[in-house]
């Protein structure tokens, strides 16, 4: 019985594996894994994939960076163009998972539904952006790193400045090279 027992837990453990999508978002500073939530966030992960599997996150950097916050990224090129986007996403942000440190999350204007490409890196728990804490709609939850915090909080402490109307921007790009499935 205990040979049974143990071998359906390790198929378990397989499955559970195989069903798991991850990605690595490759960076001119380093390589950061990331474990993407289908389940939670099914339409927001199948969102991501798509730029990521289109190759639009190539060339693109982490234009906002707040020591002791987030990295954000994703929507626009290292001369702060703005990159064309496919039509927003739907809010699923009351999934359960919160704004910790090392989850990838959605970034977006003040409407719960306008998600596009940009995403951000919680460097903190950032508990004031779930689901509710303020009242209402928080950001949306995707993915946890699963290796290279070290890259996000190098990316984290890079000096930024004011560039036109952009705040915090890296005074040295921080190029996100690639986003492409590991599994």
């Amino acid at each position: 019985m205990r040979k049974y027992l143990i071998s359906s837990l390790a198929l378990f453990a397989f499955c559970s594996q195989v069903n798991a999508t991850e990605v690595d978002i490759l960076t001119n500073k380093g390589s950061i894994l990331v474990d993407l939530n289908d389940k939670a966030a099914p339409k927001t992960v199948a969102n991501f994939l798509r730029y990521a599997d289109e190759g639009f996150y190539n060339g693109t950097i982490f234009h906002r960076v707040i020591r002791g916050f987030m990295i954000q990224g994703g929507g626009f090129t290292k001369d702060l163009e703005r990159k064309n986007t496919h039509q927003a996403v739907a809010y699923e942000g009351d999934n359960g998972l919160a704004n910790n440190r090392g989850t990838l999350s959605m970034a977006r204007t003040q409407d719960p539904n306008s998600a596009t490409s940009q995403f951000f890196i919680n460097q903190v728990d950032n508990t004031f952006l779930n689901h509710g804490a303020r009242g209402g709609a928080g950001y949306t939850v995707f993915g946890k790193v699963v290796s290279g915090m070290d890259i996000v909080d190098t990316i984290s402490a890079v000096p930024t400045s004011t560039v036109g109307p952009y705040k915090n921007v890296p005074q040295t790009p921080v190029i996100i090279e690639s986003i492409t499935r590991v599994n």
